[in-house]
């Protein structure tokens, strides 16, 4: 039998994820194309009669709801979500998560911090012993750029790393700007050390919004491997 591929290992997990889904609840929904699977999935239980209301981190995001019946709603009108769920980077045996690779990074992190539970759905490629292979996105103004730009390399040498931090662009060649009208920088840094301090540094940078670096929000890691689905942290409340 062949291995399945990874998208099928991506809807795996967000099948296994959809699981924690209760009539009523507040949902966050993630952007980038295992988030996609979820609402996929949800779309179905939707139309069979689950009731939520549903909180899209990216206009992506919320055209596919949209098309699929899902119930939607803004932050500001359903500022505390009980649950979200999304894709991740990479993760690591900390749950310590790189996001940002789908362009929707800061809603995203503000969207996982307005949830109780926040669950990530992914494959076993995604697992790392040392965040830092994919690169790390950093959500910029579109102000002060290139200045920004400097501090966040700066910092980086201050903690020993170093690598390529260049402006993201869209396949076509032109600057690719998120939802909220913001740059990213794509800091390829390498391993990682210490993701909390880089955490600190750069979330101390005027001109950053935010970045890719997810610590202490994930409360379960759900991977879909050859092997079967395996489960990192809790999916049920606490």
């Amino acid at each position: 039998m062949p291995a399945p591929s990874a998208d099928a290992l991506k809807r795996q997990a967000a099948a296994v994820a959809l699981e924690a889904v209760a009539p009523g609840m507040r949902l966050g929904l993630g952007t980038g194309s295992t988030a996609a699977h979820f609402v996929d999935l949800l779309g179905e239980k939707v139309k069979a009669g689950l009731d939520v209301l549903c909180v899209p981190t990216s206009e992506r995001t919320r055209a596919q709801a949209q098309a699929l019946g899902v119930p939607l709603a803004t932050l500001e009108e359903a500022p505390e979500l009980d649950l979200a769920v999304d894709g991740a980077d990479e993760f690591d045996a900390q749950l310590r998560l790189i996001k940002g690779g789908g362009g929707a990074l800061l809603r995203e992190k503000i969207v996982a911090a307005a949830a109780k539970r926040f669950i990530v759905i992914t494959d076993e490629s995604k697992k790392v012993a040392t965040l830092g292979a994919f690169p790390l996105p950093v959500e910029i103004d579109v102000f002060g750029a290139k200045a920004t730009r400097l501090h966040v390399e700066r910092a980086a040498k201050d903690l020993g790393l170093s690598g390529t931090v260049a402006p993201r662009l869209k396949p076509d060649g032109h600057v690719f700007v998120t939802d909220g009208g913001h740059l990213i920088l794509d800091c390829a840094f390498g391993a990682i050390a210490d993701p909390e301090a880089l955490a600190l540094r750069l979330s101390a940078i005027p001109g950053v919004f935010e970045h890719g670096l997810f610590i202490g929000l994930t409360t379960a890691v759900v991977v879909a491997g050859r092997d079967g689905v395996e489960t990192l942290g809790r999916l049920d409340p606490a």
